[in-house]
């Protein structure tokens, strides 16, 4: 019987994952050698000195002559892992088959590689700080492709086991945010604690007892500017969101005024598992409210034979129940194509914008609101064509 909420689950199932299917489990004697790695201090990587860098986000994907994946023309000049990093040239439209829909690729100076599954990413590093501003925990966004983390405390959740059983080292990824409660420096260089303690402000799975480590220089010190109301001087009322399902995107609206676009990646409209159409993953349509909106959160949904578990989830603004939400999707870059479990996914920088700018207004030392039923923020228009 599989763990429930498995990471494993999460990426066969949800089509979503960062390539841990492509690494061999390891036998039950390896775990302890294998946790013994993953707690070793870690300093950034050495990244490439392209403006933007990709990240290849699945195992296995292909790296070609030409913007096309064509049998007949055998395109395939190699294989990218996944978290490889490519120096991002440009985004050219391509011509892809077999049941894609999306027709992008990245241009790399090795070669093209299919657009989905390459995160966009940059190398911004920081300043760390090697004490707690004022004695007290901050939140932290990753500014580099990705940050290693050395875990520190009980093996205990799903996803890090997944990680340490398929040998797939955890880490953080730009566009995160996360919760930070310690500094230190005893290894040399100054290291932030990633808190994914529910009682604390980590939101995250419960009080497992893990802990995370992490190189501060790839983690910036967010401030309350950063999240500064967009337009607040605008009437709430005037404030509305328009989602097209059948598009595939969303835009901001106050009045008639069009003030944001972006692309989207909404629910599936068929079982992951068995293919067959069903609701039970679409993204609703109709008149929806934000009424809970948070900095960070873990996203875990599921059952025993189908689940996922995703921690530090970023800029959630939920929309619909407990479980619908727009919120920055950084474990693939298919926006324009149904993706999800019933979320609206974008990309970390335009969820920002999107939390910024909608109603209710939320700062960083308030990390989240909840409202109930009449009252709620900005409305949502959700519409797709139904055909009888």
């Amino acid at each position: 019987m599989r763990r429930y909420l498995s990471r494993r689950d999460f990426i066969k199932l949800a089509g979503l994952g960062l390539g841990a299917m492509a690494f061999t489990p390891i036998t039950a004697h390896d775990i302890d050698f294998r946790w013994s790695i993953f707690s070793q201090p870690k300093r950034l990587p050495q990244f490439p000195g392209s403006a933007i860098i990709g990240r290849v986000t699945e195992p296995d994907v292909d790296i070609r002559n030409r913007p096309t994946n064509d049998p007949n023309l055998n395109t395939s000049v190699g294989k990218l892992g996944a978290d490889s990093l490519v120096e991002w040239s440009r985004e050219v439209l391509g011509n892809v088959v077999g049941g894609l829909s999306t027709q992008r690729y990245v241009e790399t100076p090795q070669g093209y590689v299919y657009a989905p599954v390459v995160q966009l990413t940059r190398n911004q590093p920081n300043t760390p700080v090697t004490e707690l501003p004022n004695g007290q925990g901050f939140w932290a966004e990753v500014t580099v492709p990705y940050v290693e983390l050395a875990h520190d405390g009980q093996v205990a959740s799903p996803w890090l086991q997944d990680h340490i059983t398929y040998n797939f080292p955890p880490r953080l990824y730009y566009g995160q945010v996360v919760w930070i409660d310690q500094v230190r420096t005893s290894n040399g260089f100054p290291e932030y604690r990633w808190n994914e303690d529910a009682y604390g402000k980590g939101y995250g799975y419960g009080a497992y007892g893990e802990f995370f480590w992490a190189d501060g220089a790839g983690l910036k010190i967010l401030t309350e500017d950063e999240l500064t109301p967009i337009n607040p001087n605008v009437d709430p009322n005037e404030k509305t969101i328009s989602v097209d399902l059948d598009y595939q995107t969303l835009s901001c609206f106050e009045g008639t005024r069009e003030v944001f676009f972006s692309r989207i990646s909404s629910g599936k409209k068929y079982d992951p598992v068995t293919g067959i159409v069903t609701d039970e993953y679409a993204t609703p349509a109709g008149t929806l409210f934000t009424h809970w909106k948070i900095i960070s959160k873990n996203m875990t949904a599921g059952s025993v034979g189908a689940g996922y578990s995703t921690p530090a989830v970023p800029w959630c603004t939920f929309i619909s129940g407990e479980g619908i939400a727009i919120h920055g999707a950084f474990w693939h870059n298919a926006f324009g194509e149904r993706r999800s479990h019933g979320c609206i996914n974008v990309s970390t920088e335009d969820a920002k914008w999107i939390f910024r700018w909608t109603t209710p207004y939320i700062s960083l030392a308030q990390s989240e609101e909840r409202k109930s039923l009449p009252d709620h923020g900005t409305i949502i228009n959700s519409t797709e064509t139904v055909f009888l």
